[in-house]
């Protein structure tokens, strides 16, 4: 049922630095381990709601009408260039020895949640992408679908807890410089403007 291209291809699709990914990051370079964690769960339950659509067929909607694409693109570039103005006040603030509070986890949470959510493609890359490995023969797609679909979520999180932890590890050596510091803010801010402003190019 589940075949190794589809985990190779699923693999290298997570693999690939996107608005989640550089989100993970982020948090993890400048907040902790704790942190990343939370963005990674945040940006993994976004994407939920996609593979669900993508299963009932409801990504179709997106597909199809122009309007809905519209809305969620636009509303979704809007939070990104929301997350990058945050971003860029807070240049020079931001202590490395912070750690955040429950409060600010699910905050953070909540954030990989709309980041991903308000991104209009996933749902039209799941449609396309699933049915893709759901064998010709079988007797229960939609339950292959629900299978693969899970698959790919379990994927997600476990790579951006990687990524996340990996950020984790080398943050005591960017604490060093204070220059880098503000450099590596002002950089995923200008990385957040720049996905949102693609996010509200993108045609249907």
């Amino acid at each position: 049922m589940v075949s190794g291209e589809f985990l190779l291809t699923s693999l290298v699709v997570v693999l690939i630095p996107g608005t989640g990914v550089i989100y993970t990051i982020s948090n993890g370079l400048f907040l902790g381990w704790r942190a990343s964690i939370a963005a990674a769960v945040g940006c993994t339950a976004g994407i939920v709601p996609h593979l669900i659509a993508s299963v009932l067929g409801l990504s179709a909607i997106l597909h199809t009408s122009a309007l809905a694409f519209q809305i969620v693109k636009y509303a979704g570039a809007a939070y990104l260039l929301y997350l990058a103005w945050g971003i860029w006040r807070e240049t020079g603030t931001l202590k490395f020895n912070s750690k955040p509070s429950k409060q600010g986890l699910w905050q953070i949470v909540s954030r990989g949640f709309l980041i991903n959510i308000l991104n209009p493609k996933l749902s039209v890359f799941f449609l396309a992408f699933l049915p893709l490995f759901v064998t010709s023969d079988s007797t229960s797609p939609t339950l292959e679908m629900c299978i693969l679909s899970a698959i790919f979520m379990v994927m997600t999180l476990v790579i951006f807890i990687i990524y996340g932890i990996s950020a984790n590890g080398i943050r005591q050596y960017l604490a060093r410089s204070p220059k880098f510091i503000v450099w590596m803010q002002r950089t995923f801010a200008a990385t957040f403007a720049g996905l949102g402003a693609k996010l509200a190019m993108t045609e249907q």
